[in-house]
Order: C-alpha cells, then sequence, then structure tokens
C-alpha cells in the first residue's frame, strides 16, 4: 500500500497540491509513519479559490498546508460525528453538516477514506483558510 505522498503522485487531480507540498517542508511530514488524515484540495478548488498568490509566501504557505493534516486516521464516517479536529497547525476544522452532507470548514467531500500506509486522504473542494478557522462556527 502506498504512503500519502506516493498516493497523491498517483492522483491526477492533485496536481497543485502535490507541487506546493513539494515547495514546502510539509511533505516530510506527509512521508512519516502517521498515522495522518489529510484533507486534500484538488486543483479545481486551488482553481476556483484563487489563492496561488497568497501561497508564495512560504509562512503562508507551510500554514496553509499544515492546516489541512491532522494526526490520527480518521474516516469520513468518524469526522461526520465530530464538532472539530485539530491540524497540524495548531487550529480547528470545524465540521457541520449542511443537508446531510458533512462539511469541513468550507469543503465538502469530493472523495472520501482513501487508504494510504500511513493514513487517510479525504479530497476535498475547496482550500481551508487558517486566517479564517472558526469563523464557519455558529457559537
Amino acid at each position: 500500500m502506498a504512503d500519502i505522498v506516493e498516493t497523491i503522485r498517483n492522483e491526477a487531480s492533485l496536481g497543485t497540491l502535490l507541487a506546493l507540498l513539494e515547495k514546502s517542508g510539509v511533505m516530510e511530514t506527509l512521508k512519516g509513519t502517521g498515522p495522518y488524515t489529510l484533507f486534500a484540495p484538488n486543483d479545481e478548488a486551488f482553481s476556483r479559490m484563487n489563492i496561488i498568490e497568497y501561497l508564495t509566501d512560504m509562512q503562508n504557505l507551510s500554514d496553509t498546508l499544515t492546516y489541512h493534516i491532522a494526526a490520527g486516521r480518521h474516516t469520513a464516517d468518524d469526522i461526520r460525528d465530530r464538532d472539530a479536529i485539530g491540524t497540524e497547525n495548531g487550529k480547528y476544522l470545524t465540521v457541520t453538516l449542511d443537508e446531510g452532507d458533512t462539511v469541513v470548514d468550507n469543503g465538502k467531500f469530493v472523495a472520501v477514506d482513501i487508504e494510504c500506509s500511513n493514513g487517510i486522504i479525504h479530497i476535498i473542494d475547496n482550500v481551508f483558510q487558517p486566517q479564517l478557522s472558526g469563523w464557519y462556527r455558529d457559537e
């Protein structure tokens, strides 16, 4: 079974994410033993969000990518039953339901539970933005 990095390399819809991971130091985390859960924005998400210029700053890039990684192996069913998930950058992703669909921060699942030797990947339709952490939640 491939690890998270190998799986990303083999998924055509994750080319932008792969390029950004290679540019940052975050790739090394995803090569580790884990387990990790990666919320992987697809290429469409990066295009729609028009966020690439923001990610040219290395700190913004690292903060954003680590905001997509959670320690532990969290399946889509596990996530559905939670209110929040801690990320590798120290902030929390908010989990809500929208007409029965799980929404993590501002993203919906495109593909779920992609098993890897060191964790699991969920492909999402949006790029999580750590500077907006928590604003999705109604308190």
